[in-house]
């Protein structure tokens, strides 16, 4: 008898990527492992708002975080769901192209990773490419 796969919350993975902010922060992750501090800097908006939408994105299975130190890394962890992960690659692939997307991509691309670049967070950790 094959095991029982886990139940995919449909609902939820769809809920996640109708909010902007979120498809902001996906954008800005592509293949990225961003610090929050990072997020926060691209995005200009409070730390808590930004965790908020990280913590949704991770009960959606869409993003995983590691610890490192006092700061949370967040990258893109593609759903388990067959279904789900081709979404999620082709709604990517769609916001790419969006000029906001293009922006926030560009002011991550300007972000020099040293700590001391980071104007509003002092001692962030530097970006890692996966």
């Amino acid at each position: 008898m094959p095991a029982k796969q886990a139940h995919f919350d449909k609902e939820l993975f769809f809920q996640a990527l109708g909010d902007l902010t979120r498809l902001r922060l996906l954008n800005l992750m592509g293949d990225e492992e961003l610090c929050v501090c990072t997020l926060v800097e691209i995005l200009a908006q409070p730390q808590p708002k930004i965790s908020r939408h990280l913590a949704y994105l991770r009960r959606a299975s869409i993003v995983e975080g590691r610890r490192e130190g006092k700061w949370m890394h967040y990258r893109i962890a593609p759903p388990a769901d067959p279904g789900a992960a081709k979404l999620l690659r082709k709604t990517l692939k769609w916001i790419a192209e969006d000029r906001l997307m293009q922006s926030d991509r560009a002011r991550l691309a300007k972000t020099a990773c040293p700590p001391e670049s980071l104007v509003t967070l002092e001692a962030a950790p530097a970006r890692k490419v996966r």
